[in-house]
């Protein structure tokens, strides 16, 4: 996409994105916490400390009691249950497989539902319930915390976020004003600036959310700033939920002045994000897109997932080809805001951020198949968690793996090559 995106959707394409991409495999993994281990990330702790990075931010939402796939979207208002699949074979058990109520995934405890909270309850709640499957759980973060901070003098701050997880395009914005509160706050508290890095490590849909982050940081002036948040603000006003007005106002100031991250560098990593908006790379430094990934096509596109019916509901439920959930919810998926108001609000930003909308475009879009955004670099990995286990919740879809514990070490050697080494 190019400088000054101005909020485009990602042009999805099929192009061999070449020296932009590289494939590796998780082996040899290391046990957590052993000798060689440790040794490991003290290396990668002085590697982040020269390249200046300050903090690391891990961006996380919950597999459990949200729509992941976007059903909702697809099904009351793409008109499913109208009965469109048009003949199309195969698509009836896929949709099944992807709907919240099929799917496997259970719900959490007493039917909690998106906007989470980020507060500890809700974290130790995850914890207990999903544990490290697409959960940077609190172990994971101060595991890594720990560990890459054992030798340094000036040691890296580390801080666990949870967005509201809901999956549309008003929540994801709105989780884009609050997190740019967060790290200009972060900024403020450590006396950050210039020559300073925040490393965002962002997983599933919190990828998205940084995407809209990307775009609202460009250096210039463009259009759609003022008009998405003056659509965030207005929305508030009508909630009534004036600490969300004032963190808007906040952050339009800020980013009217230049001063929100007072000249700190921001680096992102994003893990399965599904390829919907596209990325402003002026306003941001490095940015990698990491996708569990197996090619099973048969065309030499390696670099594509393969997206074939009925073929696809075969492979699906046994994470063959990869990540799913990141080929699937895909432009025209979503849930459903609650509220009249915020489905209001929520259109006038799909209208501004998605052009894609009903059965026909997301098949076109997921059909694509494509596994990475257009800006950034792009990391395939085939991350052995395909056994043949038939329960969702030993792989989530492909979709849960990036956060397992005993892929923390693996994950920081790539990061660390990718931005902070020669």
């Amino acid at each position: 996409m190019p400088v000054e995106n101005n909020f485009q959707h990602d042009e999805l394409s099929r192009k061999n994105p070449g020296e932009r991409s590289r494939v590796a495999d998780l082996t040899d993994i290391v046990p957590p916490d052993s000798p060689e281990w440790g040794e490991g990330m003290v290396q990668y702790g002085a590697s982040l400390s020269r390249a200046g990075v300050a903090s690391v931010v891990f961006l996380h939402g919950s597999l459990h009691g949200t729509d992941l796939f976007g059903m909702q979207r697809l099904d009351e208002v793409g008109g499913l249950k109208r009965g469109y699949s048009r003949g199309v074979s195969g698509v009836d058990a896929l949709l099944a497989a992807m709907r919240e109520e099929s799917n496997g995934i259970p719900l959490l405890p007493s039917r909690l539902k998106p906007p989470l909270s980020n507060d500890d309850a809700t974290k130790h709640l995850l914890d207990e319930q999903v544990g490290d499957a697409g959960n940077f759980t609190e172990a994971y973060v101060q595991s890594f915390k720990q560990a890459i901070n054992k030798n340094l003098h000036q040691p890296i701050s580390c801080h666990r976020l949870l967005w509201s997880c809901e999956h549309h395009h008003l929540g994801r914005a709105l989780a884009a004003v609050q997190l740019l509160n967060e790290l200009h706050q972060f900024c403020t508290q450590q006396s950050l600036g210039k020559g300073h890095r925040i490393l965002v490590q962002a997983h599933g849909q919190a990828g998205l959310v940084l995407a809209l982050v990307s775009n609202l940081l460009c250096p210039s002036p463009i259009t759609g700033r003022p008009k998405l948040l003056t659509i965030l603000s207005g929305y508030a006003e009508q909630a009534n939920q004036s600490e969300l007005v004032a963190t808007v106002k906040q952050v339009e100031s800020s980013l009217t002045t230049a001063s929100i991250l007072s000249g700190v560098g921001l680096d992102i990593v994003t893990f399965g994000t599904p390829i919907r908006y596209g990325w402003d790379p002026s306003g941001i430094g490095n940015l990698l897109h990491v996708v569990n990934h197996r090619s099973l096509r048969t065309d030499g596109k390696s670099w594509l997932a393969k997206m074939e019916l009925p073929q696809i509901t075969m492979e699906m439920p046994i994470a063959w080809g990869g990540d799913y959930v990141q080929e699937l919810a895909v432009a025209g998926t979503d849930a459903v805001p609650r509220t009249e108001s915020a489905k209001a609000a929520n259109k006038r930003v799909w209208e501004m951020v998605e052009p894609y909308d009903g059965f026909e475009r997301w098949l076109e879009c997921a059909r694509r198949a494509v596994r990475f955004p257009s800006e950034g670099r792009c990391l395939l990995i085939d991350y052995k968690d395909s056994t043949g286990s038939t329960n969702p919740r030993d792989h989530y879809y492909g979709h849960a793996v990036y956060t397992r514990r005993h892929a923390l070490l693996f994950n920081t050697t790539q990061i660390v090559r990718a931005f902070y080494e020669s």
